[in-house]
């Protein structure tokens, strides 16, 4: 991201969010998982931290046109739970970039107790400024990250750039909508690092006017109040973990915040979607 306040918030919340390595980890531990044995099939039903789990990975993979020929790249990776679970289904070698290193680091050492490594790595980027040369890859695909970053059209043609012609790019998002207010837009932006929510019409036109046709955009606001509703009960109950690690204040700010979040999905203030293009 080119502006450092922007950039700052971003890293910092996800170095302070909930799901973590540690997390991760411990939850494992808690199951009775055997570390030293553990396999991606287990791996994947603790590290997806995005709305849909496995069934949403599938669906972009689709959307995305992944196979063994693949080279794919995941879009602010996060602690790399899709891209392995793309590697290891469908055979693809997957690149992930994020711009909080702590997750690159997390993402670099569950694959390697997977033994997924060999198929993918992980490295420190931004968005907006990728570091790979000009169609290094065949898809590239993102899921629930784009609403941090803000310029669009400065993102949208970073992935263009980077995928070769006649390449897709699949992704799902956070948006905007008719009714979404500048007070939800502000609190988002201050509690969650959500520097720039745009509308489904918005992606589709700046997706076709950055070199794109579309090939698909699905709106999954329903799916996702469901999910998320889900979700927030589950980060509830890691309130004992999260209040050891950052302290209660942190625990609370979280809650109330990604409450209002998950509210504003039945209120119709946000929304959710699907969007596939293919490069012209």
């Amino acid at each position: 991201m080119a502006d450092n306040p922007a950039r700052t918030a971003v890293t910092g919340f996800y170095e302070a969010h909930p799901i973590s390595e540690m997390q991760i980890m411990d939850k494992m531990r808690a199951d009775g998982v055997d570390l030293d044995a553990l396999t991606q099939d287990v791996l994947q039903n603790y590290d997806q931290d995005h709305y849909g789990g496995t069934a949403a990975n599938d669906a972009l993979a689709h959307a995305a046109g992944l196979d063994r020929d693949v080279r794919a790249l995941d879009i602010c990776c996060g602690l790399g739970g899709p891209a392995r679970y793309m590697a290891a289904k469908y055979g693809c070698r997957v690149t992930g970039v994020d711009l909080t290193s702590s997750r690159v680091v997390g993402a670099r050492n569950l694959s390697r107790m997977t033994a997924l490594d060999g198929l993918v790595d992980f490295t420190v980027g931004d968005a907006l400024d990728l570091p790979f040369a000009d169609q290094s890859f065949d898809a590239a695909y993102s899921q629930e990250a784009f609403g941090h970053i803000p310029r669009k059209d400065r993102l949208i043609s970073e992935a263009v750039r980077v995928v070769r012609s006649g390449g897709r790019i699949a992704f799902t998002d956070i948006l905007a909508t008719a009714t979404t207010t500048t007070e939800t837009r502000a609190r988002l932006s201050d509690g969650m690092a959500f520097n720039e929510l745009v509308t489904m019409d918005e992606y589709t036109t700046r997706l076709e006017s950055g070199g794109c046709e579309l090939v698909g955009a699905e709106d999954l606001g329903a799916e996702w109040r469901e999910i998320l509703l889900k979700r927030l009960k589950m980060y509830r109950s890691l309130e004992g973990q999260t209040v050891g690690r950052f302290g209660q204040e942190h625990f609370d700010a979280w809650d109330s915040i990604y409450a209002f979040f998950v509210d504003q999905f039945r209120t119709g203030e946000l929304s959710g979607g699907r969007i596939v293009a293919q490069k012209r």
